[in-house]
Parts: structure tokens; C-alpha cells; sequence
């Protein structure tokens, strides 16, 4: 018999908090959705809690420690938990964000319902995501103090990149080695080490496309010895005139993406054509992305946070109507995919 509440969850809510992330999950095959988006709407509700700026960072560490705990299966003190739906809940603008907290213990419950691999993989997926959030509540200032603080070396950089979305690579990875056996005629080492590349990708898309944003909250992902090298400080970045003079930093960085989703091309065309769904899922993030980059090589304002690279919605309905005719074909993908590479290189 169906079960209402997890098809709530996983249906309706699971649609309203992710957007674009709901195509990807829709069109994956059957057996994965469930633990994958499962898996979303826990590390979403982390996320939220992490980024509600009207709780101080100490009491909002304190709720994504308490909710790491608890999808772990440690007892925390309920008082505590129920504060979480209640004080985080009440400060959410977005309805969909707001029953997602309130829905916290429902997840938690369909969790437990997983099998022992799928919940197994859902905690540590979690775990990891919610360690880059609190990674960001302790290294940054609170976003209303009007301080600003950037990481020190490009290692840091890297290692939040796989905190935040190379993990999700990996987490992507075993989902498809435990519910499609066969499908993936690589080494799971080769294809893990690609899917974590390809989710460093899609994060330092995010981190080049957001910067002038993250800078005003405080937030400069941008590490100070690349900064230093190139005779620019945070503060400076926080004025879109110098754009232009930032430039080879943004190129130097452009380049290291490029060689991610490189990765990701390997990654996708490792998956035989026949697996449809599981090659829409990856090309549509890869094509969007370097979309996305070709924007930023043609922006010369990429620091101004009125003036950010984002693909238009048309832009994605075109991306995912063309990729219906790539996708059984790998000379197709390669082709799609490479041509974005070589558009942006020719820019830098």
C-alpha cells in the first residue's frame, strides 16, 4: 500500500525546494529517486538551517550539528529538535522551505525505511554535505557584520568544492552501482574519482558565478594566496570596476573547471547509451554549467551581483529539448560538450 506521506515528500515538496534539481531526479531510473531525493531534501533542510541569517552562525551550528545527529541515529534532545522546526521554520520567506522543516521528523521516518545500503549512503552523503555548511559558519563572519574573510590556499578551496558537491559525485556514483549493477563498465575507483571531479565542476561554476553575492555576506571562496599573487585583496573584489583587473584570476580559475568537466565528459560517456535517463541526468548539469561559463568568460562586470552569468529558463528548456536528439550518441555528447569547452577557452 502506498505510503502518503513519503510520496508527499518525495513528490510535491521534494518539486517545490528543488527546482531544476527535480528534472534531473525525475528522468533518473526508478530504483535511484527515492534515496537520492531523499538524500536532498534532508541536506536542502540542512542548508536551510545554515543559511537562515537572522539566527546567529553559533545557535544555527548548533541546529546542523542536532540534525547531522539525529539522520544519524542519535538521540538528541527533542527540545532541541523541535526548536529547529519552529524558530528556522518561522523565519523562511519561501512556504516550500517552511513545511520542509516542519517535515523534518516524516523524513527522518521514511529514512529509517530505506534499505541498509540506500540509508547507509544517505547518512554519509549528509554527513558530508552538512560538514561543508559547517565548514562555512566557521571559517566566514556573520553575514550582518559587514566583515569579510577568504580562504587562505587553493587546497582549501578544493576540499570545500568536494564538501559541498564532489561528494555528491561519489554519493551519485555508488546510487548507481547498487541500482543499475552492470550499467557502469568502469572501475568504481575511476568512475568515483570522476564524479567527484565532476561535482568540484558544478561547485566552481557556482562559486565564479556567485562571487559578487558571496562577497557581500561576507563570503570570499576566492583563497587569499591566488588573490596575492594576482595583487588583489577581498575588499577589492567588492567593487565590480575592478572586474577587469580581477580577470586573470577569473581566467586561472575558468581553466581548472574546464579541466573538472573534462572529467565529466569521461564520466558521462562511460555510461552506455542504452542507461538514457542515468546520461540526461549528467549531461543536462554539464551542459548548463559550461553554458553558464561561457557567460562568465563574456563578462566583463562578473564581480557586480546585478550582473550575474545565469542561463535563461528558455536557455535550459533548449539545452534539454537538444540533448533528446545527443544523448544516445557519444560522438553527439562529445560533440555538444566539447564545442562549450572550446567556446569558453576561446575567450580566455
Amino acid at each position: 500500500m502506498p505510503n502518503p506521506t513519503r510520496a508527499f515528500l518525495l513528490g510535491p515538496l521534494l518539486k517545490g525546494v528543488s527546482r531544476s534539481f527535480y528534472l534531473t531526479l525525475r528522468v533518473l531510473p526508478a530504483g535511484m529517486r527515492d534515496p537520492i531525493g531523499l538524500a536532498y531534501l534532508l541536506a536542502r533542510a540542512a542548508d536551510t538551517i545554515a543559511d537562515t541569517s537572522l539566527i546567529a552562525p553559533s545557535q544555527r551550528l548548533a541546529y546542523l550539528l542536532a540534525l547531522r545527529d539525529r539522520v544519524n541515529g542519535v538521540a538528541v534532545d527533542s527540545a532541541l529538535f523541535q526548536r529547529i522546526a519552529a524558530e528556522v521554520a518561522g523565519q523562511q520567506e519561501q512556504s516550500d522551505e517552511k513545511v520542509l522543516l516542519e517535515s523534518l521528523e516524516p523524513a527522518l521516518d521514511v529514512l529509517a525505511q530505506l534499505d541498509e545500503s540506500d540509508r547507509h549512503a544517505v547518512r554519509g552523503i549528509v554527513t558530508t554535505l552538512t560538514e561543508g555548511m559547517e565548514f562555512d559558519l566557521r571559517t566566514f563572519p556573520d553575514e550582518r557584520s559587514g566583515h569579510i574573510a577568504a580562504l587562505r590556499e587553493y587546497a582549501e578551496l578544493d576540499r570545500y568544492t568536494y564538501l559541498v558537491a564532489g561528494c555528491v559525485g561519489e554519493f551519485w556514483t555508488t546510487m548507481t552501482y547498487a541500482h543499475m549493477p552492470g550499467t557502469l563498465k568502469e572501475a568504481p575507483a575511476t568512475m568515483t574519482e570522476r564524479g567527484v571531479r565532476f561535482g568540484k565542476a558544478l561547485q566552481l561554476t557556482n562559486v565564479l558565478r556567485d562571487c559578487g553575492k558571496d562577497l557581500r555576506i561576507g563570503r570570499c571562496y576566492l583563497p587569499q594566496s591566488m588573490l596575492d599573487r594576482h595583487g588583489l585583496s577581498a575588499q577589492d573584489l567588492l567593487q565590480p570596476a575592478n572586474s577587469t583587473r580581477a580577470r586573470p584570476l577569473l581566467v586561472e580559475l575558468l581553466r581548472i573547471t574546464l579541466e573538472h568537466f573534462r572529467a565529466a565528459l569521461d564520466y558521462t560517456l562511460a555510461i552506455p547509451a542504452s542507461a538514457v535517463r542515468l546520461r540526461l541526468a549528467c549531461l543536462w548539469p554539464i551542459l548548463i554549467g559550461l553554458d553558464t561559463l561561457v557567460l562568465l568568460a563574456d563578462n566583463d562586470a562578473w564581480l557586480d551581483p546585478a550582473r550575474v552569468s545565469k542561463v535563461s529558463r528558455n536557455s535550459v528548456y533548449r539545452i534539454i529539448a537538444g540533448s533528446l536528439l545527443q544523448v544516445p550518441s557519444n560522438a553527439l555528447v562529445r560533440s555538444a560538450i566539447g564545442k562549450r569547452i572550446e567556446q569558453v577557452e576561446a575567450r580566455l
